[in-house]
């Protein structure tokens, strides 16, 4: 039994329209094509582009997490470098 469509999947732009290094979007993480075909974009495909979207943050955030934590152990192993020697 196919789930009947009544809503419109809305769009998932935040309003901050920056391209990353990878070319997505860092507000919404969509790339060009998915941004500027959104509008003739099916329920289906929207979702689509929806849940790839989700796929990009948490890999973002992942990394983000990733590279505080080593930036964090590389602190606690490092000595201060504002004493001098005697």
């Amino acid at each position: 039994m196919e789930q009947l469509e009544f809503f419109d999947v809305p769009s998932p732009c935040t309003g901050v329209c920056e391209v990353n290094n990878r070319g997505y979007c860092k507000g919404c993480f969509r790339s060009r094509d998915e941004r500027f075909n959104w509008l003739t974009f099916t329920s289906a495909q929207r979702r689509e582009v929806i849940r790839l979207c989700q796929d990009r943050k948490r890999r973002v955030l992942t990394a983000a997490r990733k590279k505080q934590l080593e930036l964090e152990l590389e602190q606690q192993t490092t000595p201060p470098q504002d004493t001098l020697p005697l």
